[in-house]
């Protein structure tokens, strides 16, 4: 197993644990292993950032890392590890995907910077469809 898919295992693994825990009630924990899903889940992204070749692997970590980083409220990361994803030649479905995890990250500053409001919940549906 190459160490691409060693680290991706690794870090699902420890999200898997992370939701656990947040079901528990253990928020402490579950942060903990979730940064350290994003750790691994970057690491196996950054292997594999310069191989166009292997998509839809390479776009697919990348999203996954991404979706990491805005758990983890690294949201200046997750930016650019969209954009890494999308300079290659993702599939239709994950680059759709990935614009949508930007305009989650981004509609919120987009909206207040214009001085415009917009209901909470009406914004979490937004970004959640």
């Amino acid at each position: 197993m190459t160490q691409v898919n060693v680290l991706h295992r690794e870090a699902m693994d420890l999200a898997e644990l992370a939701q656990v825990a947040k079901l528990r009630g253990e928020i402490d924990q579950s942060n903990h292993l979730r940064r350290q899903a994003f750790t691994k889940e970057s690491s196996a992204a950054a292997l594999i950032a310069n191989h166009w070749e292997s998509e839809p692997t390479r776009s697919v970590l990348h999203r996954s890392a991404a979706s990491l980083a805005i758990e983890c409220g690294e949201f200046n990361i997750a930016n650019r590890l969209i954009a890494t994803a999308l300079s290659g030649n993702p599939p239709s479905e994950i680059a759709e995907e990935l614009q949508d995890l930007f305009i989650q990250i981004n509609l919120r500053q987009y909206l207040h910077r214009r001085g415009l409001a917009l209901d909470e919940e009406k914004l979490a549906g937004l970004v959640s469809n």
